[in-house]
């Protein structure tokens, strides 16, 4: 019963957050309602310390009782990738499909070992010991750009197609690989008994078995969706592909997230055009777009509400902001490097480094892997920078993104 009540709170919040912020603030839907969470978080947290009243006290309890790690990465996941994955066109995909392996395997890895270094020099500087492999994990964990976040702005943002393709494209499939680097570094710092055959094996397993899967399990209900013409029966069966492919690809220690985003790109071109009616389609998008837009204002509350449960010290604040600086330096690095290497043979936008760093927002994978690291000082203090670094970048990056993708006037000169 415990578990109703607060996804019926929950879901009362997001609604009447989404309300408010539609009325008075008009901020896009998702940060606007992270934006109220906070707020009202902040304000129990005051009428707790003033023991004006113990709200706050029943707020974290029931908060508590929401397992944000399995919330999201064992159930939103699944959906919001492939809602993401049904828009985007596979011819453009293919074009870009160098820069986006590239950006979203070097990318990572480079974001994951120059975070970890960075992490390393600010723990440090306040004073604060952290074994090197978990700021390594901390550098993982905090690697990829977000979907969510990403996929929303650029709904509402005119830039160049190409310039989508590659931004969208990277951030769909980086947190796959994020989460496979975070997995063989989380074996070795928790004392695995990890080598490095079986950190290489893990790797192929998890990226190539996803692939794989997800061509499979793709192909499995394109063929399906083909044999019938029910849009009831057809969006039932994206269903089944989503949890049950997910949930499948999960016990075979495989990548869920890179088998979905794969599946969801099958249905979303060749099953879109080849396996559906333009009834079908129709009511297929605006059934996976309600789901996006409904699992989206859920996530940025949890988001928000993360605040109760967070362990704030002022050496822990201080890193954090010193962090948030270090991360956008590693990203501009992750992008920027790989773009140089390739630039004598890809064509890419005007400041397309620019922009690719303000826009690598972060979201509630990376709060959800910080909340999966193992009990103790370690996990309160980087769960603590994560949410500092994430919020950060919703609220300060989201919302100073748009004019990014402005062209500048041409100088006169």
């Amino acid at each position: 019963m415990e578990t109703l009540n607060a996804a019926a709170l929950l879901l009362t919040l997001a609604a009447v957050f989404s309300y408010l912020n539609h009325r008075f603030i008009r901020l896009p839907t998702t940060i606007g309602i992270m934006l109220i969470a906070i707020v009202m978080s902040l304000a129990l947290i005051l009428l707790d310390w003033l023991r004006v009243a113990d709200v706050y006290r029943y707020a974290c309890s029931l908060f508590r009782s929401v397992d944000f790690n399995q919330t999201l990465l064992h159930g939103m996941l699944s959906f919001l990738l492939f809602a993401g994955a049904l828009q985007i066109n596979l011819d453009d995909l293919a074009r870009n499909k160098w820069v986006i392996a590239i950006l979203s395997t070097a990318g990572v890895a480079i974001s994951t070992l120059v975070i970890g270094a960075l992490a390393w020099l600010v723990f440090g500087l306040v004073g604060v010991a952290m074994p090197f492999l978990y700021l390594l994990l901390f550098g993982a964990l905090i690697a990829p750009t977000d979907p969510v976040a990403v996929l929303g702005i650029l709904k509402t943002a005119d830039i160049p197609k190409s310039l989508e393709t590659k931004i969208a494209g990277e951030s769909l499939f980086n947190d796959g690989m994020a989460v496979v680097v975070f997995l063989l570094v989380y074996g070795m710092a928790t004392g695995g008994g990890a080598t490095f055959a079986s950190l290489a094996l893990l790797f192929v397993r998890e990226v190539g078995g996803g692939i794989a899967f997800g061509l499979a399990a793709g192909w499995l209900c394109y063929r399906m969706l083909k044999s019938v013409d029910n849009y009831q029966v057809e969006i039932l069966l994206t269903l089944a592909l989503v949890m049950g492919g997910y949930a499948l690809a999960d016990a075979l220690h495989l990548s869920g997230p890179i088998a979905i985003v794969v599946a969801g790109l099958l249905i979303g071109n060749r099953g879109r055009y080849l396996a559906m009616s333009q009834r079908t389609r129709e009511h297929l998008d605006s059934f996976w777009e309600l789901t996006d837009e409904f699992l989206n204002a859920i996530l940025f509350l949890l988001i928000g509400l993360e605040i109760m449960v967070v362990a704030i010290s002022l050496p822990i604040v201080v890193a954090g902001l010193l962090i948030i600086p270090a991360v956008l330096l590693a990203r501009f690095v992750s992008v920027g490097l790989p773009i140089l290497l390739m630039k004598p043979f890809v064509r890419f936008s005007p400041n397309i480094v620019r922009i690719m760093t303000w826009g690598g927002l972060r979201g509630g994978i990376s709060v959800a892997l910080a909340l999966s690291l193992p009990s103790g000082a370690e996990r309160e203090a980087l769960l603590t920078v994560t949410y500092m670094v994430v919020v950060f970048s919703i609220l300060v990056q989201g919302l100073t993104l748009k004019p990014l993708f402005a062209p500048r006037p041409k100088s006169r000169a």
